[in-house]
């Protein structure tokens, strides 16, 4: 179905007002919202990868400062979404930024160690994006960052229980919608905390479950060899990984480009 790209558009737009309208204490000091200020970003990812029929829905956290926040893709690496993913757009900026954060969009030159990972292992196993995106589809729980006075970043589940009840009840919403546009049989979440969301927000709805290890690198597990263990993961949950003898491909230039993106090799 074509329409489900612009379908997932309606989806984030929903979801970036609706967590836009929500205010977080101390310790946070700064929220990014990259649904908003990086938005003709997300759109391209959402409209060129989004329109296929994937098995299973790969479901992140929220956005890390050097991924999503500067990219506007899930576990958006700005070298694995524009140059393998063939995704780049202008990006704005976030009405507050901490001054050790700050929002570059596709000329930030730091990379993101999860987005490295998990974006390189579809890139080494699968070969190319159309291979990955006709199995499955990538997006995060909660469209936010949060930012403390330090520079540190917070994840949602450390948030107050009164702060998370309404955002977790706008991303629930979100989930529920973005699983019906895209008529998955699964939802994988990276790391416990998207799988457990995912079980609650979905339940009695028919679908399967699994976890996928997360690939940050405050995980010593992932640190010694992630590839791996997410290869076992999926096998597992029945899932047939290709070869890592896969040639290699970055996505073919658009014609026109989707949403404002553009790729190049």
């Amino acid at each position: 179905m074509a329409e489900r790209g612009p379908a997932l558009v309606a989806v984030a737009q929903r979801l970036s007002r609706e967590v836009d309208a929500l205010s977080f204490a101390h310790p946070v000091a700064f929220t990014y919202n990259p649904l908003a200020y990086a938005f003709e970003a997300h759109r391209a990812y959402l409209e060129r990868w989004g329109g296929g029929r994937p098995k299973a829905l790969w479901l992140g956290m929220n956005p890390g400062p050097f991924g999503m926040a500067q990219s506007g893709v899930p576990f958006g690496d700005v070298g694995m979404a524009r140059d393998f993913l063939g995704i780049e757009a202008p990006v704005g900026r976030p009405p507050r930024e901490h001054p050790k954060r700050p929002v570059l969009g596709y000329a930030c030159t730091r990379g993101e160690v999860s987005g490295r990972r998990l974006w390189g292992f579809v890139r080494d196993r699968y070969g190319s994006p159309q291979a990955f995106f006709r199995e499955f589809f990538v997006l995060n729980y909660c469209p936010l960052a949060f930012v403390e006075d330090s520079g540190k970043n917070r994840t949602p589940d450390h948030l107050p229980a009164a702060e998370r009840a309404p955002l977790f009840a706008a991303c629930d919403r979100a989930l529920r919608d973005a699983v019906e546009v895209l008529g998955v049989q699964a939802v994988i979440g990276v790391g416990a905390f998207a799988a457990a969301r995912a079980r609650e927000a979905l339940a009695g709805r028919g679908l399967a479950f699994h976890v996928l290890p997360h690939p940050s690198p405050a995980s010593p597990a992932a640190n010694r060899g992630w590839p791996a263990l997410a290869q076992h993961a999926l096998e597992q949950a029945g899932y047939r990984v290709p070869s890592s003898s896969a040639p290699v491909r970055t996505a073919a230039r658009p014609q026109g480009g989707a949403g404002g993106g553009r790729t190049r090799r």
